[in-house]
């Protein structure tokens, strides 16, 4: 039966019409057909006048985005809250989606529900977008009969993760800018600058002085070499994020040198703690046992060894060890950090106690990341101001050497 449904196309349509008090009303929807739209429209009463199938051709195939499914669980959680059945919820979320690659997959978990499939089994077969967590927090809901309240800490869990990813990004955009433009300024003046102030210094008839004579060479180099530049850079980014991809070794290096790195190092530390903290906080107040709780939060701690030593952890909590001295063992975590999640151990409430770790380092990063961003921005002036300073000066050179000597 979910096959039959599921080998349904359904598309998107726009339509306009009268409703029962006879006032214009228009909106979008989806169906597998023209005629299936009219219907749908006749049963809540609205009298169509236009109904068009809207074209995908400029659309694009488009991707689901983590922040989509952020906005989607969000959505999920207030439409089961208000009352709204499973399946009307995906047709509203399907229709509005602006992203086709979204609304394929709501559909397609849509035609799965009306199949008889349970909604965490449906979504279980896009493990690309819903991963172990978040499928399992679902499970949780659906045999507890409180599917409404799990989808809305799986949302605001969504939110809180994705709200820390743009900050990091946000982290690293800074250092990535400062390297991308001083690169980009370097090569203008070394291809076109350059070049004429070279014609300039033919007709001096005297030596040039060593800097400008390094600087010249440098532009002759790019001139003629700058695609074996380019190919050497395109093909070390390339060659790094496929090292990157395929062996764990590379990743865990890459995850080691990170945290040691000045400033950014901190802001990934407390980012791997917060997301620890929440993920913990989510899924203990959901019900799941600690032991599973923890292999869960080791996947979404965002570094290898915090994901390490999480997974120690949850074997070591497994023979019978308290969680305050698995973390303690770690050395991964901060005094503070093990105190509350002690605290919350002993009085019952870890999910409370690890909700209020994850706000304070959620706010550490804010604050660090806020901090960073106000002391790049002046060094990127510096470093351009290096760049193009100690260029000019090369080019100036040896006219100040002939006023000298004049």
């Amino acid at each position: 039966m979910a096959t039959a449904a599921a080998s349904i196309k359904q598309v998107p349509f726009t339509w306009e019409g009268t409703d029962r008090a006879g006032k214009k009303v228009k909106g979008k929807t989806v169906a597998a057909s023209e005629s299936a739209v009219r219907s749908e429209l006749r049963r809540q009463g609205v009298v169509a006048t236009r109904i068009k199938k809207q074209s995908t051709l400029f659309q694009g195939s488009g991707k689901v985005t983590a922040g989509d499914i952020a906005i989607f669980s969000r959505q999920m959680a207030t439409m089961m809250t208000a009352g709204i059945p499973l399946v009307q919820s995906f047709d509203i979320i399907g229709a509005g989606h602006e992203n086709p690659a979204m609304q394929k997959l709501v559909l397609a978990i849509k035609a799965d529900v009306e199949g008889g499939v349970a909604l965490a089994d449906a979504l279980a077969k896009h493990p690309m977008h819903f991963d172990d967590l978040f499928v399992n927090l679902v499970a949780a809901g659906e045999q507890a009969g409180a599917l409404e309240t799990l989808l809305d800490k799986i949302a605001t869990y969504k939110e809180k993760t994705e709200a820390i990813k743009k900050k990091i990004k946000k982290a690293l955009f800074y250092p990535a800018a400062v390297v991308v433009v001083s690169f980009i300024v370097t090569a203008i003046l070394l291809i076109f600058v350059i070049p004429e102030f070279e014609k300039l210094f033919q007709g001096f008839g005297a030596d040039l002085p060593a800097f400008t004579r390094m600087v010249i060479d440098i532009s002759n180099f790019v001139q003629t070499r700058g695609w074996l530049i380019v190919i050497v850079l395109v093909g070390g980014v390339w060659g790094f994020i496929q090292a990157k991809k395929r062996y764990r070794g590379v990743q865990h290096m890459i995850d080691r040198v990170s945290l040691k790195l000045p400033v950014i190092g901190g802001i990934l530390t407390k980012s791997a703690i917060a997301r620890f903290a929440r993920t913990l906080a989510t899924t203990f107040a959901a019900g799941v046992p600690l032991v599973e709780a923890l292999e869960s939060v080791a996947g979404a701690c965002g570094n290898i060894l915090y994901e390490q030593g999480v997974l120690e952890m949850r074997d070591e909590v497994a023979t019978g060890q308290r969680l305050q001295r698995a973390m303690e063992n770690t050395e991964l975590f901060p005094n503070m950090v093990v105190q509350m999640i002690a605290v919350g151990e002993e009085s019952g409430s870890l999910d409370e106690m690890s909700s209020k770790v994850a706000d304070f380092y959620e706010e550490e990063v804010d604050n660090a990341v806020d901090s960073m961003s106000s002391l790049l921005e002046p060094l990127i002036m510096a470093i351009l101001g290096v760049l193009v300073g100690g260029l000019v000066i090369a080019m100036y050179l040896p006219i100040f050497k002939m006023g000298a000597v004049v």
